[in-house]
């Protein structure tokens, strides 16, 4: 390839020019494919623990919500074993739960204050985080410098357009520290969800009572009642500020004195999930209905004009009481406290927009030549679809699907607001907004602020990274050209 430079062997050089496919490419030089799988390895093991605690936990949900006797113990053990391996950037690694002895502080990673603790551990989360992104930029780089066959590619020129539009990069960065939060919210918050709002009365903590000159327990439990945030001065835990207890809160206390920090990274997971899967069935749905009607129009696409109407006509907030009522006490009902209900009612009345943004650029390279040539060299119909028609509407998948996201994500912060949705004391962002209501006005304004310019952030977050990929990939699109790009060729 004219992409390696001369200081590499010419023996491999020889080698990948006369190669086809891309497995023999990296046996023919395997040096830059080895040394960032290392690497990658190495710093996916650094957090293997984490993952596999993740998915530990949501078996043990799946499998307490499925009908039937089954035991959830296995899993349960399972996911207490994982939870066990070390990992760098855990808490039990960099603690910031202690107190002060009269001298120093207990407890807390290096005798530092609890607050300088936590930035530390917060700090090297996102470092790591960015680390990791930045590898796998490094490996897609690798193999457009040695792996792949042409020296160009349409990407590239999309990349590059993207790097240049400071909206989409503003959007991605601010997604990819929401999806951080998402991701380590069990190592991100002061303390963990079990001990502050699941079960607070069965852990206890231990503070400095300066009046009797030692150290005392007191149950979690009784710390956040008297740790109140109720918009009076002496009910009142700001933020940046510790409580009465020697517990360091980033974002304050909630009304119920438990850590509003601790309450949004966890709500965060559980708005990415809901998200990611209504996104992920509204595309599935929309993209293989477009598909459909471009191919065989006619009958098929004015069945699926009409079944869109119908359900975009259906009340989505009356359906959504409706069907969250019914399906409360089945076992469908308590997957994920809730949410797998959440993101099927939003996949099945949100897919008809997205179909038709997708039908119009479906119909259009339904027309072109190339797909004619596959019918005529008789080509299945689903092969046709997939290999002549799908790529060319993936562009569309991934800025509606982005913004798309952003929206489900103020949904689900609105019917928690509502009291519906995920089941409470499931964390949520709306439930805080909801919560601080009554205290907008007060010294306990950060209740309602902060979650809802978080909310509204994010989704600013992923509208300006939809807006920056459509620009990329579309250089005449809305922002550049007029109306009908915005409305994805024409939809």
């Amino acid at each position: 390839m004219s992409t390696i430079t001369d200081s590499e062997d010419p023996a491999a050089i020889a080698a990948l020019d006369g190669t086809e496919s891309f497995l023999e490419r990296v046996l023919a030089y395997p040096r830059p494919a080895a040394v960032w799988t290392v690497v990658a390895l190495a710093l996916f093991a650094l957090e293997a623990g984490a993952v596999a605690h993740f998915v530990a936990t949501l078996l043990v949900d799946l499998v307490r919500a499925l009908p039937g006797t089954y035991d959830p113990a296995a899993f349960s053990r399972l996911a207490s074993a994982t939870a066990q391996v070390p990992t760098l950037l855990s808490r039990e690694t960099i603690p910031n739960a202690g107190y002060w002895n009269g001298r120093s502080f207990v407890g807390t990673f290096l005798q530092l204050p609890p607050h300088l603790a936590w930035f530390l551990r917060v700090g090297l989360v996102y470092v790591y985080s960015f680390a990791f992104v930045a590898w796998i930029w490094v490996g897609f780089d690798r193999y457009r410098r040695y792996y792949r066959a042409a020296d160009w590619s349409p990407r590239d020129d999309v990349i590059d357009r993207f790097r240049n539009h400071y909206w989409g990069i503003f959007g991605l960065v601010v997604v990819f520290m929401f999806v951080v939060m998402a991701v380590f919210a069990p190592a991100l918050g002061p303390t963990t969800v079990e001990k502050n709002m699941q079960n607070p009365y069965g852990h206890t903590i231990t503070h400095w009572d300066a009046e009797q000159n030692e150290p005392t327990q007191v149950t979690v439990g009784q710390a956040n009642r008297a740790s109140q945030s109720r918009g009076t001065r002496t009910n009142n835990v700001a933020p940046l500020s510790y409580d009465q207890f020697g517990r360091y809160h980033p974002f304050g206390t909630l009304p119920t004195g438990r850590d509003l920090f601790t309450f949004i990274a966890a709500g965060a997971r559980i708005s990415l999930v809901i998200g990611l899967l209504s996104v992920s069935l509204s595309i599935a749905i929309a993209s293989t209905l477009a598909l459909l009607s471009a191919y065989y129009k006619g009958a098929v696409d004015l069945s699926f004009v009409l079944l869109s109407d119908a359900v975009m006509a259906l009340p989505q907030l009356l359906l959504l009481i409706m069907l969250t009522v019914v399906l409360s006490g089945t076992w469908i009902g308590n997957l994920y406290n809730g949410a797998f209900v959440l993101a099927l009612i939003f996949a099945g009345t949100g897919w008809p927009y997205m179909w038709r943004s997708f039908r119009g650029p479906a119909l259009q390279v339904a027309q072109r030549e190339w797909v004619d040539a596959a019918r005529s060299f008789g080509q299945r119909p689903t092969a046709i679809m997939r290999k002549h028609m799908l790529p060319y509407i993936t562009g569309y998948v991934l800025i509606y699907g982005s913004m798309t996201l952003g929206g489900a994500i103020i949904a689900i912060a609105g019917l928690s607001y509502l009291g519906l949705g995920v089941n409470p004391p499931t964390p949520e962002w709306g439930r805080a907004v909801n919560a601080g209501q009554p205290y907008v006005d007060t010294v306990s304004w950060h209740i309602s602020l902060i979650p809802g310019v978080l909310i509204t952030l994010v989704v600013t977050g992923f509208n300006a990274l939809g807006d920056g990929v459509r620009d990329a990939i579309d250089p005449e699109s809305d922002s550049a050209a007029g109306e009908a790009g915005g409305r994805g060729g024409g939809a």
